[in-house]
């Protein structure tokens, strides 16, 4: 009874991520075994990844965007002229940390960082 109690809770808190991994380590009983600090950051692991997927979905949603784009998507031929490994630097967000700025123009014919 105590079990669904602390469940209940960590809903009204609003920490549905908190109660999901609560519940998934009582079905595990070699979760049982782990000390509390492990169990404990493993809860606060999983609530943490649930919130930045809601943000992302909600972003996402705001955004309305036209099409889903992924990178894995991408479709490299010759004629096209991109550089798979540009891209994927692009990716990488490096450019961020280095204070430069990204250009993107046309159909992704020209890329400019400076």
């Amino acid at each position: 009874m105590l079990n669904q109690q602390i469940q209940n809770k960590l809903q009204q808190l609003h920490l549905s991520g908190m109660a999901k991994a609560y519940r998934d380590q009582l079905e595990q009983p070699r979760m049982q075994e782990l000390p509390f600090d492990d169990r404990l950051g493993l809860m606060v692991d999983r609530e943490l990844s649930e919130r930045e997927n809601r943000k992302l979905s909600r972003l996402l949603e705001q955004a309305k965007l036209r099409y889903a784009a992924h990178l894995e998507d991408v479709d490299y031929r010759s004629s096209r002229g991109l550089d798979k490994q540009v891209i994927e630097g692009l990716a990488s967000c490096r450019w961020i940390g280095q204070q430069q700025n990204l250009l993107l123009t046309g159909a992704l014919t020209r890329l400019c960082l400076w």
